[in-house]
C-alpha cells in the first residue's frame, strides 16, 4: 500500500536517494574554497558514511545517528554562521536535482538548520 504521506527520507528516494544526495552534496562542498579547509584532513568515505546516517535519521528514515554529538564533533573548528550558510546553499542546490516540491526542499533545509547552533558552538557542549 502506498503511504499518502511519505517521509522526507522516502521522498528523496530512501537509502539510495540519501546516498546520491550525499555524494552530489559533498562534491559541491569539497570544491568550495570557503568550506574545503574544514575537510582537509577528513577521511571522506567515513565522513560520507556518517553524513548518510545523519541525513537518514534527520529525514525520518529507518536509521539513527550513532556519531559523536554534533557540538563535540565540531567544537573548536571555527565554524561560523557564514560557513553554515554556504553549506546550506550547497544543500539547496543539490536538492534541486531531486524530484521534490519547494515545500519538501524547504522542510529538509529546516531540519538540517536545527543543528546550526550545535555546529557553530551557539549551544553549549552539554546541549
Amino acid at each position: 500500500m502506498n503511504d499518502p504521506n511519505p517521509s522526507l527520507y522516502d521522498r528523496v528516494g530512501g537509502a539510495d536517494g540519501v546516498e546520491r544526495l550525499i555524494d552530489a552534496f559533498y562534491t559541491e562542498v569539497l570544491a568550495d574554497a570557503q568550506l574545503a579547509p574544514f575537510f582537509r584532513d577528513a577521511e571522506v568515505p567515513k565522513l560520507k558514511a556518517m553524513q548518510r546516517e545523519f541525513f537518514a535519521a534527520a529525514l525520518d528514515g529507518p536509521s539513527s545517528y550513532t556519531g559523536r554529538p554534533l557540538a563535540h564533533a565540531h567544537h573548536g573548528r571555527g565554524i561560523k554562521p557564514s560557513h553554515i550558510g554556504a553549506f546550506v546553499h550547497h544543500l539547496f542546490t543539490t536538492l534541486e536535482g531531486f524530484d521534490l516540491t519547494e515545500a519538501e526542499r524547504d522542510a529538509i533545509i529546516a531540519r538540517i538548520n536545527t543543528y546550526a547552533d550545535e555546529i557553530t558552538g551557539g549551544a553549549g557542549l552539554d546541549g
